[in-house]
């Protein structure tokens, strides 16, 4: 079982939460927790509900609030014992400069802790959905302190810069985020000109190889899905220490989640239902190294 090879680990989440439905630290904590990590949540904004419903009710929390936070955690003298630093929606530039002091704070008790940045701005279809300043922000100050960063598509070409078609054109830009100071890159919802119908593309990027893996693309696209992709890659990345087999078992949970949900008829992914694929996802997709 997967979750064998992740218990234990310790990571310190630091994202948004929604009182109903799943998106942030409310998708991404319960199936971290289900593999068997030990997940410290921090909260940026505690919102009635996702953005997609409209403006959300709910408190945007202040970035010294969130630092106090972080600062009783360091108080209880666990630091040394975080494995990694999750990011995700921020909700002000002033936030984002919290997360990077926390990630110098960990960095300083356990040098081989790393930073994953999930860099939640934006999506086709809906454009940017945060506040102006932070997209140049995640891109100037918290992608190069990044050691692993996990854009969407669209995220992909703001981040670098570009209008990425085809699958060497993703690859380039890929090449180029890594240039920029990660050492892992995850696209998700990739569709390129030779992407198969009705299919979307996960594709890994590392200095050791490059892979892609292909799943059905259902008919919805719920908010949370990217905040769970990226902390289900990010444990199978540290507990595996493999970016293949980390992605196809990410691939596969993600899949089974929106399966369950399609199949409930649900506008919220079904997470609580499809724990037993995240837990122990089955790689029911084949995972191709590219050249």
């Amino acid at each position: 079982m997967s979750e064998a090879l992740v218990s234990g680990l310790r990571i310190l989440s630091i994202q948004s939460s929604v009182a109903y439905g799943h998106a942030g630290n409310s998708a991404a904590v319960f199936p971290l927790q289900r593999l068997g990590v030990e997940v410290w949540p921090v909260l940026t904004v505690h919102f009635a509900n996702n953005t997609s419903y409209g403006a959300p009710r709910g408190p945007m929390l202040r970035a010294d609030d969130i630092a106090e936070v972080v600062l009783g955690i360091e108080e209880r003298g666990v630091l040394p014992e975080c494995d990694a630093v999750l990011s995700g929606f921020q909700g002000a530039e002033a936030v984002g400069a919290v997360v990077l002091d926390s990630v110098a704070r960990v960095k300083g008790h356990n040098a081989s802790a790393v930073f994953c940045c999930d860099p939640v701005m934006g999506d086709v279809g809906r454009g940017f959905f945060v506040q102006p300043g932070i997209p140049e922000f995640v891109r100037d100050q918290m992608v190069p302190a990044a050691d692993i960063v996990t854009p969407n598509h669209f995220e992909l070409d703001f981040l670098t810069g570009r209008e990425t078609r085809t699958l060497a054109d993703v690859l380039d830009a890929a090449d180029q985020l890594r240039d920029a100071g990660p050492d892992t890159v995850l696209v998700t919802s990739v569709v390129h000109e030779d992407t198969p119908p009705d299919t979307l593309e996960m594709i890994a990027v590392t200095a050791g190889g490059t892979w892609s893996v292909s799943t059905p693309l259902l008919a919805l696209t719920p908010v949370g899905t990217g905040d769970v992709t990226a902390a289900l890659f990010l444990a199978h990345l540290l507990g595996t220490g493999d970016p293949a087999v980390a992605l196809g078992r990410t691939a596969s949970s993600v899949f089974g989640i929106l399966e369950a949900t399609v199949a409930l008829g649900r506008r919220e992914i079904a997470l609580v239902q499809a724990q037993d694929v995240i837990a122990d996802p089955p790689m029911q997709f084949e995972v191709s190294a590219l050249p």
